[in-house]
């Protein structure tokens, strides 16, 4: 209680004691007015000559304003979270309450999607041209003996040629037994376009490891759940693994370049286009101790083998491989009026593996999978004017039966208003978990072939000055997921593919309401899913209300934002942490939810540095303990963190 009455004591004086200048506007983001500074023999550089470009050419500026978005973009993934529950430490993964499309490839992946939250995708690589030195340093405080930094710089040694390099790196032990998260980040990019323009290419490198202390879960919630206040020092819970641990790592060399064929640029125009992506990637888990004891609230003790007998009576050390080599090669046709017509081949090879075969009694499982898919497509792209469009089409020309077809169109009808309509239609072959996996623990050992899984999904979006809102329809077949073979305390887990149809809708509506220096924030979720039996299962409702003030102190040199954030979900059966896999699967034994979790902030902003304040689950204590990231992993409690955002220009 101390802590708390000391933050809103911060917040009162901040509010009452600070220079007001009620003339003040409140809009921070402007950024096209925005100066960078130089020396005075040097010219000026405005925010719009500091551009973010993504693969798809799509063009954003560096913002280093403070708004609502950026309080909610403040996080370990740096992304908005609604949508998400993060476990107890920081590093650790999320629980998914909102199930979306996520325009999906058709190839097989690696798996492990539990450990793949903080994992930087190709899609996820920005590239840059800026007029001087950029460099970005994200600060913040963790639960307990660590930090969390990223730190970024990029320059062009020329108009024609940039790089960057960027690492985020965290250390966090986390208030309960063996929940360490140790991760790191690595990525460097390269833009270069020819003087002629004629030749374009974006290049970047990765290199990524996630290691993070498993201890699955709590072995007795009711001590957790219970009123006695000698539990809540939370080293005192018990766990079922006290030493167990998960590394992931990958690293990743990609090329994407086009070239024009004619030697200026016409009303019709030849390009040539090439992108390759080469990728390693290694999951371990590891388990010193095997057997589990466990002490129950009376003190009797007891052991348990939490995921069935093992090969191994100590030191499991399961570990798994995988790389893939992809290249795309296409033709593109531009004409000014018409479009880009575009078509293409390509190569994707991969190859899944383990050490050696494994002979069990009813089955003999092989040590690895590989294969060769080459596809042949086409896509037509359309920007002009108000509209903005691209469809593709591609089917495999080898022995899979794969196929996908997106596409996208958005109609932006001024600054304030757009809509996108979005559709994909694919025939997805499995991750390869599903397909094989060895493991030290019987139970875990599977050679499977499932199906391909179907995808039908609708997404329409609406951007509007009066409010926000997307639809989504969702129609899947052979649906795959893992599921427990066991109701007590084993996990006994293995994949399954559902042989009827799902279908989910998802409807998400974001409106802000200001009313001079105030402003209520609402983000509202409702999902609905039809299926014969409980495997795809969210929460009907997801909240987040958000109500703050701004406004500037000490003649406009501080912009300050102060609030509080309202979190909600509806009760259902969520999925639950598997640490072997790296995933999570189906269960219908405990509910979570329907608990609010209240975060109170103060934001800063002082020129291009932000500072952020925040008392997170401030209402801990206030409602009770039945507060779970997942069905056995609480979340974490009140704490007190702070950070910042530091931008330079030069």
């Amino acid at each position: 209680m101390k802590f708390r009455l000391l933050f809103l004591v911060f917040l009162i004086s901040f509010s009452l004691f600070s220079q007001v200048n009620n003339g003040a506007k409140l809009d921070t983001v402007k950024r096209a007015s925005l100066i960078i500074d130089h020396t005075n023999d040097q010219p000026k550089a405005t925010i719009s000559q500091y551009r973010i470009i993504t693969l798809e050419r799509d063009t954003t500026f560096v913002d280093t304003s403070l708004t609502i978005k950026k309080e909610y973009d403040y996080n370990y993934l740096r992304r908005d979270l609604f949508g998400l529950m993060p476990f107890a430490n920081e590093g650790q993964t999320y629980t998914s309450l909102h199930y979306t499309s996520k325009f999906r490839t058709s190839f097989p992946e690696f798996g492990y999607t539990g450990k793949h939250f903080n994992y930087y995708q190709p899609n996820d690589i920005k590239y840059y041209s800026v007029a001087t030195p950029f460099t970005e340093l994200y600060f913040k405080t963790v639960m307990e003996q660590g930090q969390n930094l990223d730190a970024f710089v990029t320059l062009n040694t020329s108009e024609r040629f940039n790089f960057s390099i960027a690492y985020k790196g965290l250390r966090s032990l986390g208030k309960y037994i063996n929940q360490l998260s140790s991760t790191g980040n690595f990525r460097f990019t390269t833009s270069y376009n020819t003087k002629d323009k004629r030749y374009y290419a974006n290049f970047h490198y990765t290199s990524q490891d996630i290691l993070n202390g498993e201890n699955g879960g709590l072995s007795n919630p009711e001590n957790f759940e219970g009123n006695d206040p000698a539990y809540n020092e939370r080293p005192r819970l018990d766990v079922y693994l006290k030493d167990a641990k998960t590394t992931l790592i990958g690293t990743r060399l990609f090329l994407d370049h086009n070239f024009q064929i004619n030697a200026k640029k016409r009303n019709n125009n030849l390009y040539l286009t090439h992108q390759i992506n080469f990728e390693n990637k290694y999951f371990e888990f590891n388990q010193a101790t095997v057997p589990t004891t466990i002490t129950s609230s009376s003190g009797a003790t007891s052991t348990l083998y939490r995921f069935g007998p093992s090969f191994a009576a100590a030191n499991i050390n399961d570990q798994v491989r995988y790389n893939r080599m992809y290249n795309k090669v296409g033709a593109i046709y531009e004409n000014t009026t018409l479009g880009k017509f575009q078509f293409f081949v390509d190569d994707f090879r991969y190859n899944y593996y383990y050490n050696s075969v494994l002979f069990l009694t009813a089955q003999t499982i092989p040590n690895a999978i590989n294969d060769i898919i080459n596809d042949i497509g086409a896509q037509y792209e359309y920007r002009k004017n108000k509209w903005n469009g691209k469809f593709q089409y591609s089917s495999s020309i080898t022995s899979q039966s794969l196929f996908d077809f997106n596409a996208h169109l958005k109609y932006q009808h001024n600054d304030k208003n757009s809509f996108t309509f979005e559709y994909q239609n694919s025939n997805n072959l499995p991750n390869n978990i599903y397909n094989l996996h060895q493991s030290s623990y019987i139970n875990y050992n599977w050679y499977n072939n499932f199906k391909n899984e179907k995808h039908n999904s609708l997404k329409v979006e609406a951007n509007t000055q009066w409010a926000s809102a997307t639809l989504e329809l969702n129609t899947i077949n052979d649906f795959l997921y893992f599921s427990n073979e066991n109701t007590a305390n084993l996990q006994l887990v293995t994949p399954k593919q559902y042989d009827k149809t799902i279908n989910h809708l998802s409807l998400k509506v974001n409106k802000e309401i200001k009313f001079r220096k105030w402003a209520l924030d609402n983000t509202f979720l409702y999902q609905k899913v039809d299926q014969s039996d409980k495997i795809l299962n969210v929460p009907q409702l997801v909240l987040r209300n958000t109500l703050y003030y701004s406004d500037y102190y000490f003649n406009k040199a501080l912009y300050l934002q102060t609030g509080v954030i309202f979190n909600y979900f509806t009760k259902y059966y969520a999925n639950d942490y598997n640490p072997i896999l790296g995933e999570f699967f189906v269960q219908n034994q405990k509910e979570i939810g329907a608990y609010p979790n209240i975060d109170i902030f103060a934001n800063a902003r002082i020129q291009r540095t932000r500072i952020y304040l925040k008392a997170e689950h401030f209402n801990s204590s206030m409602t009770g303990n039945n507060y779970y990231s997942s069905p056995n992993n609480p979340y974490h409690d009140f704490i007190i963190r702070f950070g910042l955002v530091w931008n330079f220009f030069e």
